[in-house]
C-alpha cells in the first residue's frame, strides 16, 4: 500500500511470468447445496473472457479473464464474510482496481522470492505486493501469504475472522464504514498517498459485480447460480508433520469390521484423537456434518486444481470435531476439523478421499494424488502395517 509519505511512485507491469489458471464452476446437486448456504446474492455465476468498463472520468478499457478471475475471488470471499455485503465488495473491487488494476503483482526488487508464486506482473512500490498492494513490513502478512489472492481478499475485509485482526485494520474494522463514501472507505484501509483515486473506479466495480453475479441461462432455460471456486495456491498434507502413520491404502482390502473383501474408497492415516485436520487446498466447503452412514461425520471441500474441479472428503470426526460450515471459504492448511473415530471405524484416524471432477466424481488414491501434487508435508509421516490402527469409512 502506498503510505501517506510515499509520493510519485510508479507501478510497472510486465508480461506475466506465471499465468493464473482458470476457475471452474460447481454444478449439479453440489451447486444447489452451496447456493442455499451462501449469504446474500454475491454468488459468482461465470467469469467472462473479457469485459469492457468505463471509469467515472470517462476512461474506457477492457479487463481480461485473469483480472476478472481475481475479481471473482474478491466477490466470493466477500460473499462468505459476514457483514461485508454488496457495498463492501464494491469497495474492495475499487481498492484492487486502483492499487493493482486487478493484478497479482510480485515485487522482485524488494522480495525476489515473490516471483516464485503465481503473478501477473512486477510492481515497484516499496515493499507492496499483490492485488491490494499490501506490505509485509506493515504487518499484513508474509510474502507467501500476500501472494495468495484469497488471503489478500480476507485481509482487506478484515473483521474478527480476518487473518490480521485487529491490526492492520481491514474494512470491517473501520468504525461506521458503511456510512462513508466508498472511496473514503477504501482509503481508510489502504491509507494511500492519493486518497481521491478510488472513487474513479466505483462504476467499474459496479459493472464487474453485476457482470459476474447476474444469473445465466442454463441449457434448460433455468437460471444458474453455480459459485466459482478460485484456483488453489497450495497443496498440503491434511495432518500436521510428525502426527500420523499410513494404515490402510486405497483399493481392495479385507474390511476390518465385516471381515469380507471390499473396496476402500479412501486412504487412512492414524493419528491421536483430536489431532487437527487441515484442508488440502484452498476451496469452498460444500458439506459439513453427518451424512447418516459409515463416515460418521464428514467434511467435503470443493477445490480448483490445475483448472479442474476436485473434491476432498474428510471422515470420522466426532460431533464436536468439525470447525467449518457449508458455504465457508477455506485456505490450504486451515484447521477444519479434529481426528476422531465416529462411524465405521476401529480407531482414531483420518479417512481421506479425493474425487477429481468434484463431489460426485469417482474417488482416486488420495495418497497417490497428494504425492503426485507434491503436497507439503507428504513425507513427514511413517508407514505402518495395513489395518494396524484405524480404518476407513463405508
Amino acid at each position: 500500500m502506498k503510505k501517506l509519505a510515499i509520493v510519485g511512485l510508479v507501478v510497472v507491469l510486465v508480461s506475466p511470468a506465471t499465468t493464473l489458471l482458470g476457475v471452474a464452476a460447481l454444478t449439479g446437486t453440489t451447486s444447489a447445496a452451496v447456493a442455499a448456504c451462501l449469504p446474500g446474492s454475491l454468488i459468482v455465476t461465470h467469469v467472462p473472457d473479457s469485459l469492457a468498463v468505463t471509469t467515472k472520468d470517462g476512461t474506457t478499457f477492457t479487463l481480461s479473464k485473469t483480472q476478472l478471475t481475481h475479481a471473482a475471488t474478491i466477490i466470493t470471499v466477500g460473499g462468505q464474510t459476514a457483514g461485508v455485503g454488496r457495498g463492501g465488495v464494491v469497495i474492495a473491487l475499487m481498492a484492487a482496481l486502483t492499487e493493482s488494476h486487478l493484478r497479482m503483482l510480485a515485487n522482485t526488487g524488494t522480495y525476489p522470492e515473490s516471483a516464485d508464486y503465481p503473478h501477473d506482473g512486477d510492481g515497484s512500490d516499496h515493499d507492496s505486493l499483490g492485488l491490494f498492494q499490501m506490505r509485509p513490513q506493515a504487518g499484513w502478512g508474509t510474502v507467501a501469504e500476500l501472494m495468495n489472492p484469497n488471503y489478500q481478499a480476507r485481509a482487506f475485509y478484515g473483521g474478527p475472522t480476518g487473518p490480521n485482526y485487529p491490526s492492520p485494520r481491514g474494512l470491517l474494522d473501520i468504525p461506521n464504514w458503511q456510512t462513508l463514501d466508498p472511496g473514503a472507505a477504501a482509503q481508510a484501509v489502504e491509507v494511500s498517498a492519493y486518497p481521491d483515486r478510488y472513487q474513479n473506479y466505483q462504476p467499474v466495480a459496479e459493472t464487474i459485480l453485476t457482470a459476474l453475479t447476474q444469473p445465466t441461462q442454463g441449457s434448460s432455460g433455468s437460471e444458474s447460480t453455480s459459485p466459482v471456486v478460485p484456483e488453489t495456491t497450495r497443496i498440503v498434507f491434511p495432518l500436521p508433520e510428525g502426527t500420523w502413520v499410513r494404515t490402510s491404502a486405497f483399493g481392495s482390502r479385507i474390511d476390518p469390521v465385516t471381515g469380507e473383501p471390499a473396496h476402500h474408497n479412501g486412504s487412512d492415516f492414524s493419528a491421536p484423537d483430536g489431532t487437527p485436520i487441515l484442508a488440502v487446498a484452498d476451496g469452498l466447503v460444500v458439506f459439513a456434518g453427518s451424512p447418516g452412514n459409515g463416515y460418521g461425520n464428514l467434511v467435503i471441500i470443493e477445490h480448483t486444481v490445475g483448472g479442474q474441479r476436485v473434491a476432498s472428503w474428510y471422515a470420522h470426526m466426532w460431533d464436536h470435531g468439525i470447525h467449518v460450515a457449508a458455504g465457508q471459504s477455506v485456505t490450504a492448511g486451515q484447521h477444519i476439523a479434529d481426528v476422531g473415530s465416529k462411524g465405521k471405524s476401529t480407531g482414531a484416524h483420518l479417512h481421506l478421499e479425493i474425487h477429481p471432477g468434484g463431489r460426485d466424481g469417482a474417488a482416486v488414491d488420495a495418497d497417490e494424488w497428494l504425492t503426485g501434487h507434491n503436497a507439503e508435508g507428504i513425507d513427514s509421516g511413517t508407514i505402518a502395517p495395513p489395518l494396524c490402527t484405524g480404518t476407513g469409512g463405508a
